[in-house]
């Protein structure tokens, strides 16, 4: 009788990874570069230096370093909460009468509770090592900008967040726990920059996007001595520094003699999804094996199932560089009342080649049926979902469902990326029965899409 895999199963400290690994370096066809807002020509490391610290400028545009040493520092931080558990989900199996064998990573086992952590400390590290003296950040639904205030705490660097007005105001505990660790929070858009107060001129009712909030943080850091400016998802370092999950994934299910069919992560700037695949990616890059991968994204912020592959600025206020991705378009204000993160207007420029170029799936999936789905996980496993976690465990459910019909025993292996403990007003939402959908017309999403650039 084969021994049976264990509900969690943890590597030790020894055998975490001591590299981040670059998916860029094994893509035959590369990522489109950054172009200068300036001069549209691609960006050279000086022209980021500025906005980024001179090494996260390096790992962004390094497209063939394979491996990268992660400092001794920053493994020992990891060592706080990693390595995180690789959990098979018997009791889903067993509520959804399924043959497939579910897996998810879970990364919520920290005081931000998601995977955010794992870029947010190295950003920190590096910020420090130059000597800089502050940074500031945007974030979304908040687990980012309390990542980076945890990170940003321990290395005694002072940090202002800017976060998505209509979360701040959904999520007021997300201020006192960055307020705990030092940080300064402020719902975007504001009165405290040039790009905040034209956005309120122009629309003094709007909720707010993290492209705006990025371009106050942007704007806050290039005009203060000694600041940086530090970005929790999108960008090529973030995906290297997530790199992380997926390599502790891989080696813990190498371990239990096994490998996923179906790799699925939810999909908002990218970073989770691009760390959890990395590993299995290349080997489908690579030719030794060809899993599934799909991200699942909100149908009310759809950048690549609906959006257009094309440049874009990765701010509302457009003055940061603009990069290759699928978009809605720098302007796109997602609908207030959608719960979670994910609402950012563009996809990774990583995430977004492989997509275009066939290596990638993607779905879009209605609030109400995440939220759903959330419940019924919870029941199952113990565990309350961050809503952005629960579109990658929507994704789960229907290929397992799915393999039920077929009678197929596929492996799946999702992310769980975090948990649901200030969405509360969101969840309150949704049991009440006062949780809507709202999916953008096609008329909407074309008016962004004509003011797109020319490039």
């Amino acid at each position: 009788m084969s021994k049976k895999i264990p509900h969690r199963f943890y590597l030790t400290e020894e055998q975490m990874p001591k590299q981040w690994y670059n998916l860029r370096a094994d893509m035959k066809e590369k990522p489109d570069p950054l172009l200068n807002p300036g001069t549209l020509k691609p960006c050279k490391a000086e022209d980021l230096y500025p906005v980024f610290c001179k090494e996260l400028t390096h790992q962004e545009l390094d497209n063939d370093t394979r491996y990268f040493d992660i400092p001794e520092e920053i493994q020992e931080f990891y060592k706080i909460y990693r390595p995180s558990p690789l959990i098979r989900a018997y009791n889903l199996e067993k509520a959804l009468d399924t043959p497939a064998k579910i897996y998810y990573k879970f990364e919520g086992n920290n005081t931000s509770g998601s995977h955010k952590l794992n870029s947010a400390v190295a950003q920190a590290y590096y910020a420090k090592e130059q000597g800089l003296t502050s940074l500031t950040t945007e974030t979304g639904a908040g687990q980012w900008g309390t990542a980076l205030a945890q990170a940003c705490s321990y290395f005694n660097i002072p940090l202002t967040v800017y976060m998505v007005k209509c979360s701040y105001e959904q999520k007021p505990f997300r201020k006192s726990v960055i307020q705990t660790f030092d940080g300064d929070i402020i719902p975007s858009p504001s009165l405290t920059t040039n790009v905040g107060r034209k956005i309120l001129g122009d629309n003094p009712d709007t909720g707010g996007s993290l492209g705006c909030a990025i371009s106050e943080a942007v704007e806050k850091a290039v005009s203060t001595e000694g600041c940086r400016y530090v970005l929790g998802s999108v960008l090529n370092q973030v995906v290297l520094h997530q790199s992380i999950i997926g390599l502790e994934s891989k080696q813990a299910m190498e371990l239990l003699d096994e490998y996923p069919d179906i790799v699925i992560g939810c999909a908002g700037g990218g970073s989770n999804l691009g760390g959890l695949i990395a590993p299995f990616m290349q080997d489908k890059l690579l030719g030794k094996a060809s899993p599934r991968f799909i991200a699942v994204e909100p149908a009310s912020c759809p950048s690549l199932t609906r959006g257009r592959y094309a440049y874009d600025f990765c701010d509302t206020g457009k003055v940061t560089p603009l990069a290759k991705m699928y978009t809605l378009g720098s302007d796109f204000m997602p609908s207030a009342n959608h719960a979670g993160g994910l609402r950012y207007h563009g996809m990774s420029p990583i995430l977004s080649k492989l997509y275009h170029d066939g290596f990638m799936e993607a779905v879009s999936v209605e609030q109400t049926k995440v939220f759903e789905a959330a419940v019924f996980f919870a029941k199952q496993e113990s565990i309350l979902p961050a809503p952005e976690s629960s579109h990658a465990i929507k994704g789960a459910i229907d290929e397992a469902l799915k393999c039920k019909e077929s009678g197929e025993a596929k492996t799946i292996l999702f992310g769980l990326t975090g948990t649901g403990y200030f969405d509360m007003t969101a969840y309150n939402s949704y049991h009440e029965g006062t949780m809507t959908d709202y999916i953008p017309s096609d008329e909407d999403l074309q008016k962004g899409f004509d003011r797109l650039p020319v490039v």
